[in-house]
């Protein structure tokens, strides 16, 4: 370093961008904070080194109240990070003593946080993370293996570990005076401090304390504590003799000192804090959980009213009824947690809080406790359905991605309350006062009558133009949503929209080979630009508005004079369709590309071509000139974005997705690039460098769209699985997801000027949302992904899931908690079963692995690899012995069932094989496939015996009979084909059955059922081939049908979001199941008939069962409901729910409600 001079420096300082963190800033803040009337004191450091001269981001780290910026999070960590900090950890542990296992290795801390998956998450954050390896030890002696672990626990032995540290410190010093004391008193004393204290924080909104250290000039409520620490204090001499003036002695040996100092950390001159913010929350929520769970009635025995009538007189008093918890969300979080906390004492927790609601009907002076309540229950997600609540008065209440559907509101006091995604189907709001409530999004804008292809604003932001496969262009006014043109006139879909720059403009082009001129305040067509002979893919003002730009399948481009729509060039040179073209922004030059690999730069006045840009492997799908115009982007289905030299041509950077790019756009200041994927992410990139900045995991779907905000700091992106996710750019973090479109994301814009986003989609709408309240409730439990398979356990009392999370979950069916969650897969699930005994679950994935799982321990006992593509289905032997699989690597495979080895590998298919199944006597296997045909092998000689043939399309599905003599096929041709397995002859063909989705056999054999997306369930006899019955009702497409036990019934379930059950001879519908606001994805009836569980695309799942015996036994008046829920339920849905007279609600609010189907 001594080596590099001032001129060096310099030069440093010019060209690098630096971040300096001020470390330990807060702990020498008040020695270099002389002069207290200088307002600009703070800026010791910063003039002191000449900082302001540099670069620089300044971060100053962990400071008090005199903080200068802004703290800035330095997390999440990483998986490198987290175990870099491991690593660091074991050698300070040796070093400092931080724990009493000096011994552990980093592999031992490793290889025990493996045991608890739940904490992984917690370690995103530093703070945490020392904690947790802190405590690992304990928490590990506390917790058995596989256990959830709770951030509360986790701060419990914390801060028990902390306090024990300060007892002993206490004990030592006092012992040196031969004074003892009982440490557990002590002990107690110092937590009934901290409870204590962080209350009265949070109460005052401070972060810190002051401390007088003269005795006589401790504040009253200090002087209390240490009095009350006295009270408990037993200090005997060595003789045995009392000591009665416990404050002589403390006064004596420390000064006169707080307990304060001992337990919280300096922060300057007689300042303190807890060692984290999030320890001071910790103690007040065990002081308002404590006040709430230690309180007992008068009498030993007493009712449930008595109970209540007495609860209701100490509700007033209770800490919860001081303050909003709004604001601290981490005080929530922690009661939250207690609400499923094992530990015996928090029992009647969940409980008081639904009497605190219900205290609030008749006392208004309980308002703050009732929100306060309802809203820790939520963030608990427990569910609140059905429940009673008229009159309860619950102002600002966070009920956020409630559960609520049936609930009585009526005459309630819901002023203020947050409704965001919340489930309120069948809520009845009658009367109730709803002023101020807010919802999260707004009214859609309605008009189009098929799916929406696109939406941007007008450059002044106060319109918003939209296109729909319906053939129209939709004109919007910002501020009122209202409809105020439609402009009719494309004879075709069309493919894109531009306002011209300022704003008086439409262009659009069509695949009906015309490029259309629209007047935006008449709403009338101005000028038809024709010439092209085939779809027009692309059009484009010029930068000035005189010129438009268009390219066609014709594989020509044309330029257009904007005022008279006459043609003024023709570009030609490509050898396919010309797929987008874009002016440079000083309008002189035209870049375009074609289905092929090739860029191409043209001169706009010439129409010849100056450049042709070559180095894409496979067809473009986008391009773009910077700001500027000295760079072209380009992205292609070869998963890279190439950064050109828009002069020489010359390739500049190469930057890599795992999958097709579907897009990117430049950040408004230029510096950066975002581009989203097919691989599922949003990735940030330095355009200077190329150097990738961010991976934005999005979900488990497509990433179709993405832009960022107009300041740079936020990214919002849509996906295919319907989700809409808010980033943060500096981070990586997620900051929201928007849930309630059903179907693909089309497009995603910010508001100019406002915390809103416009979000347009396949499902015909146009949506708002709010983004202003960034900081929604956390759930503590029940997050799941979409559930794509369940099965229950062959005695009934389990079930297991699989979903797109590439989880697997293991339920108790009498509460619904989940026992353990299965995690190892790297893609998402696409089958789950238990083995014949029930001690084992089989997973498959896409990510070509099989794997077998332990029921009572949830461990991994057996990862079965050999496919080299996406396993489609696997199946047990009747005896459990084997299982056999098949893959879309065109293979099936058998495997030991106890040593996960393969047996046999069966080859002979040539395309995907889409299902295999054992045969009864558990030695032939049967299976279908892509190459059209259905096979028949001997697992023994692993020949093949039979090859069914009459297929003329992908066959999707078989399905054996119970005897096994015959089995049942569908295909995309069709049909539906049953066979006669020995001969291998085709029995029966039904035809004209289009987009069949399943079939089956029913027990006896004698029957198959087959449901399609064409809305219908067909009833068939194996014996005649005639069909016997159809049943209608479904609205849209039948994903799936089950017999019954006995084969009386039929279940079906629909993308229309229903169950319904039939009856076979009659075929009429004996119960519709609502209640799911996403497509239904699986059903399973248990094997006793008793209880149907189903899982759906709104990521929940729900248990159903007769109120008056068996599923299987219901009739037309029986009632099914469902017995409890998991998961939270995506979006805001408000089926059925009734408004009449509800005061307080805006327009726009109530032409939501009645949008999502409530009633006025």
């Amino acid at each position: 370093m001594k080596q590099i001079n001032k001129e060096i420096i310099d030069v440093i300082r010019e060209n690098i961008s630096f971040v300096f963190i001020l470390d330990g800033f807060d702990e020498i803040f008040d020695k270099y904070d002389k002069n207290k009337n200088n307002n600009n004191n703070g800026r010791y450091f910063h003039d002191r080194f000449n900082l302001n001269e540099w670069n620089a981001k300044f971060i100053h780290v962990l400071i008090g109240s005199k903080n200068i910026t802004s703290m800035i999070y330095l997390w999440p960590f990483s998986k490198e990070q987290t175990h870099g900090y491991i690593d660091k950890f074991v050698k300070m542990n040796t070093k400092n003593n931080m724990n009493d296992n000096l011994d552990w290795t980093i592999q031992q801390y490793e290889t025990t946080l493996d045991n608890y998956p739940n904490l992984h998450k917690m370690m995103e954050e530093p703070f945490l993370l020392q904690m947790i390896l802190t405590v690992l030890p304990s928490l590990m002696k506390q917790h058995p293996i596989g256990t959830k672990i709770s951030k509360a626990q986790v701060y419990e032995a914390f801060n028990e570990q902390w306090i024990d540290i300060h007892v002993k410190n206490i004990s030592n010093k006092l012992s040196e005076l031969r004074i003892q004391i009982n440490p557990k008193k002590v002990k107690l004393s110092f937590q009934q401090y901290c409870q204590n204290l962080g209350f009265e924080m949070f109460i005052q909104g401070n972060q810190d304390i002051k401390i007088i250290t003269n005795w006589s000039k401790l504040d009253p409520t200090m002087e209390m504590e240490i009095k009350h620490m006295n009270e408990q204090l037993e200090l005997k001499t060595n003789k045995a003799k009392t000591i009665a003036k416990t404050q002589d002695t403390w006064r004596q040996y420390f000064n006169g000192d707080s307990i304060a100092k001992y337990v919280l950390r300096r922060i300057g001159d007689n300042k303190y804090q807890f060692l984290h913010k999030s320890c001071q929350e910790y103690y007040a929520s065990e002081k308002i959980m404590f006040d709430i769970i230690s309180w007992k009635p008068n009498a030993i025995t007493v009712d449930n009213q008595q109970f209540q009538r007495q609860f209701e007189q100490y509700v007033p008093k209770l800490s919860i009824n001081r303050k909003l918890l709004n604001e601290e969300l981490g005080i929530i979080q922690f009661i939250a947690e207690r609400i499923h906390d094992n530990n015996t004492i928090f029992v009647n927790l969940k409980s008081r809080l639904f009497r605190i609601i219900e205290a609030s009907k008749n006392n208004e002076n309980v308002s703050i406790a009732a929100a306060n309540a309802i809203t820790i229950l939520n963030s608990a997600n427990v569910n609140m359905h059905n429940r009673n609540w008229s009159k309860i008065k619950i102002p600002y209440a966070i009920l956020d991605r409630a559960f609520l559907e049936g609930t009585n509101f009526s005459n309630a006091n819901l002023d203020h309350v947050h409704f965001y995604q919340t489930c309120l189907n069948k809520v009845n709001f009658t009367n109730a006062s709803m002023n101020n409530i807010y919802f999260g999004e707004y009214a859609y804008l309605e008009g189009h009558s098929k799916g929406v292809d696109g939406a941007q604003f007008s450059p002044d932001g106060t319109k918003i133009v939209s296109y729909s496969n319906d053939k129209t262009i939709r004109i919007w006014d910002t501020s009122s949503r209202k409809q105020l043109h439609v402009l009719e006139g494309h004879l075709n879909l069309i493919n894109a929209v531009q306002f011209s720059h300022d704003g008086s403009k439409i262009v659009s082009c069509s695949r009906d080979r015309t490029v259309r001129l629209w007047d935006i305040l008449l709403g009338k067509q101005i000028k038809i630009c024709e010439g092209h002979s085939r779809n027009v893919s692309s059009a484009e003002f010029s930068s000035d508005d005189s010129k438009i730009a268009s390219c066609s399948w014709d594989k020509t481009i044309r330029i257009w004079d904007a005022s008279s729509g006459m043609q003024i060039q023709l570009l030609e040179g490509h050898s396919d369709w010309v797929t987008k073209v874009q002016f440079l922004p000083d309008n002189s030059k035209i870049v375009s590309f074609s289905k092929g690999t090739c860029i191409r730069i043209w001169d706009v006045l010439s129409g010849t071509q100056l450049l042709l840009l070559e180095g894409h492997k496979s067809g473009i799908t986008g391009v773009q000139f910077t700001s500027n115009g000295s760079k072209i982007i380009s992205f292609s289905k070869d998963k890279t974005i190439r950064i050109w030299d828009a002069l020489s041509g010359q390739q500049l950077q190469l930057l890599e997705h795992t999958n097709y790019i579907n897009g990117i756009q430049l950040s408004p200041d230029g510096s950066k690039i975002l581009s989203y994927s097919r691989d599922k992410t949003v990735r940030i990139w330095d355009l200077l460098s190329g150097k990738q900045l961010q991976v934005l995991e999005a979900s488990s779907s497509f990433v179709n769209t993405a832009r960022f905000s107009f300041d740079g700091s936020r990214i919002v992106s849509g996906s295919n699985d319907g989700t809409i996710r808010l980033w943060d750019v500096s981070s990586g973090k997620q900051i929201q997801v928007l849930e309630g479109h059903s179907d693909i994301i089309t497009g995603v814009e910010f508001f100019p000027n406002e915390s809103k986003i416009l979000s347009c989609s396949a499902d015909n709408t146009i949506r708002i949302w709010d983004i202003s309240l960034e900081r929604k409730i956390q759930l503590t439990e029940g997050y799941l992904d979409i559930i794509t398979t369940i099965k229950f356990s062959p005695d009934g009392s389990k079930i297991v899931s699989g979903s797109e999370d590439k989880k697997v979950g293991l339920w108790d069916v009498q509460s619904g908690r989940q026992i353990h969650v299965f995690e190892g897969h790297s893609n998402s699930v696409n089958g789950v079963l238990f083995s014949p005994d029930g001690s084992k679950i089989v997973s498959y994935s896409s990510d070509e692995t099989i794997r077998i799982w332990d029921v009572l321990s949830g461990k991994q006992l057996r990862l079965l690899k050999g496919h080299s593509d996406s396993v489609n289905k696997v199946r047990f032997s009747p005896d459990g012995s084997k299982l056999v699989s098949c893959s879309s690597d065109k293979t099936i495979r058998i495997w030991s069932a106890s040593s996960g080895k393969q047996i046999k590998l069966l080859g002979g298919h040539t395309s995907i094989v889409t299902d295999t199944q054992f045969l009864p006597d558990g030695y032939k296997i049967i299976s279908c496939s892509w190459d059209r045909t259905i096979r028949l092998w001997d697992t023994l000689s692993r020949s093949q015996l039979q090859i069914f043939q009459g297929h003329t399309d992908f066959v999707e599905g078989i399905q054996i009979s119970p005897d096994g003599s015959k089995f049942v096929s569908h295909s995309s041709d069709n049909t539906i084909r049953l066979w006669d397995t020995l001969s291998g002859k085709q029995i029966f063909l039904f035809e004209k059955n289009k987009d069949v989705t399943e079939i089956r056999f029913s027990q006896d054999g004698t029957k198959i059922a087959s449901c399609s997306k064409d809305k219908t369930i067909r009833l068939w006899d194996v014996l005649t081939g005639k069909q016997i019955q159809m049943f209608k009702g479904h609205s849209s497409a039948i994903q799936g049908v089950k017999f019954s036990s006995e084969d009386s019934k039929l279940i079906s379930y629909s993308d229309d979001k229903t169950i319904r059950i039939w009856d076979v001879s009659s075929g009429k519908q004996i119960q519709v199941l609502e209640g799911h606001n996403g497509c239904i994805n699986c059903v399973h009836l248990s094997s006793d008939g008793s209880k149907l569980m189903s899982c759906s695309g709104d990521k929940t799942m729900r248990l159903w069962r007769n109120n008056n015996g068996k599923i299987v036994d219901v009739n037309e008046s029986s009632a099914v409901d469902y017995i409890w829920r998991v998961g939270i339920q995506s979006g805001l849905s408000m089926k059925d729910s009734i408004w009449k007279d509800a005061d307080g609600l805006e327009e726009q609010q109530k032409l939501l409600v009645k949008q999502r189907g409530g009633l006025f």
